[in-house]
């Protein structure tokens, strides 16, 4: 006898019995990429929070009102109002002149060493600006806003604990009794800290400012996209449009998408041998760390000059070279433009990437110490990661916050650049 053969299934009953599980695993994906998303924003949030929370006071410093009084003879006591003699005068005095004038009763040296240490270093030189912009000052009694210590500044923003131990920081109980004597009189304020803006470093946090850094940072980018952008846009249409299929040619694609994930420290050593070591450029200066950052932002460059010139239509050569244009005609007057804001993009971004790196100015000495502000390439200077990374490493509590503004200001920089390069791609973009 013939046995019964079970009827074979549809098609669609077989899609209907797994569509509850095949529904089930998608709704278990888009769950977990959603949990990814809000734990990464979450993750994103905390950083930016600690960063802001922790730098947004440095942007206000505490001054202290005082009643300075040029004096002359103490000054100028020839009256020759010569630059080396103003410059050279003992304003440090007039400062403490004045607190004693506010503090009378204290009269031990002791306490007057901790009077006087109220009071920023920085006032006797922003004193002796004023003198040396202004000789006629001498001789007058003036109200001015001094910068005060960066533990009287931590003090008055809430950093430090005034109630706590007097053995566990380092205010002692009488100067705060001064501070509140000052507040009392309101000759105790919170201002903009314009110093942060406009000083380079120093080793009082007070008077520690990104200036020098920033402008380190200007210079070096600086030489860094004149030497990056066009040598990475011909490297990129000569590899696009001119050079022919070879494995020559092949291997050096590979070597440039290679060198775009070197570690960057690795161009550091490279500065270090090369243009330090064996050419004997200077060092600590933006030309080198210009030259490094160049050759670790070429690659980018390259590639995204090519992704651009890629994304041109074929039609536009083909009707270029239809009426009569020359290969290079073709590729000057129709192709580069059309791709112009894609190399533009990449470029920025490269820029960008640049603008944040600290280890290959490091191998070059950039990291050094350094006050005065650069007025070119040529001269030291160190950069706003590299100040970053060493107010970091400073114990004083002023420097934490201070850290924490410079980033602020690193970020915005960056936030900066790069919607200039999503604002100069979609305002040149053409769609075909």
């Amino acid at each position: 006898m013939n046995e019964l053969v079970p009827p074979k299934p549809k098609t669609i009953d077989l899609v209907n019995a797994s569509l509850a599980k095949r529904r089930a695993s998608e709704r278990l994906f888009r769950g977990i990429g959603l949990i990814s998303i809000m734990m990464a924003l979450m993750f994103l949030f905390m950083l930016f929070y600690s960063i802001v929370s922790k730098g947004y006071t440095a942007f206000r410093q505490t001054h202290i009102q005082l009643e300075v009084n040029f004096d002359q003879q103490l000054l100028d006591p020839a009256a020759t109002r010569h630059h080396d003699v103003l410059s050279s005068a003992d304003y440090s005095s007039l400062v403490k002149a004045s607190l004693s004038k506010l503090f009378p009763d204290v009269t031990s040296r002791n306490e007057k060493r901790q009077l006087h240490g109220l009071v920023s270093a920085g006032a006797a030189y922003q004193l002796r600006d004023m003198v040396m912009a202004d000789p006629a000052l001498l001789g007058q009694t003036l109200q001015l806003w001094v910068p005060a210590d960066d533990d009287v500044d931590m003090l008055i923003k809430g950093h430090i604990d005034r109630d706590g131990p007097e053995t566990e920081r380092r205010l002692r109980d009488v100067q705060i009794a001064w501070l509140d004597q000052l507040a009392a009189q309101e000759k105790l304020s919170l201002k903009f800290n314009m110093l942060f803006f406009a000083n380079g470093d120093s080793r009082e946090p007070e008077l520690a400012g990104i200036w020098g850094a920033l402008m380190g940072s200007i210079y070096t980018l600086l030489v860094t996209l004149l030497l990056s952008f066009p040598m990475g846009v011909a490297t990129a249409v000569y590899l696009e449009e001119f050079a022919p299929k070879s494995k020559w040619v092949d291997l050096i694609e590979v070597n440039i998408n290679n060198l775009a994930a070197v570690p960057s420290i690795i161009f550091g050593l490279l500065g270090l041998a090369v243009f330090i070591n064996f050419m004997s450029f200077p060092r600590s200066a933006p030309l080198v760390g210009g030259l490094v950052l160049a050759f670790m932002t070429l690659p980018t460059i390259i590639i995204a000059s090519r992704g651009a010139l890629k994304s041109v239509p074929p039609s536009i050569r083909e009707a270029a070279l239809g009426v009569g244009a020359s290969k290079m005609q073709t590729v000057y007057f129709h192709v580069l433009p059309l791709a112009t804001p894609g190399m533009l993009t990449g470029t920025i971004i490269g820029m960008a990437r640049a603008l944040g790196e600290t280890a290959p100015l490091l191998m070059i000495g950039m990291v050094a110490f350094i006050v005065d502000i650069p007025s070119d390439i040529f001269d030291p200077a160190t950069a706003l990661p590299v100040q970053i990374y060493l107010w970091a490493d400073s114990p004083e509590r002023a420097f934490v916050e201070r850290t924490s503004a410079a980033i602020i200001v690193l970020l915005g920089f960056l936030f900066v650049m790069n919607a200039l390069a999503i604002i100069l791609r979609k305002k040149f973009e053409r769609r075909w």
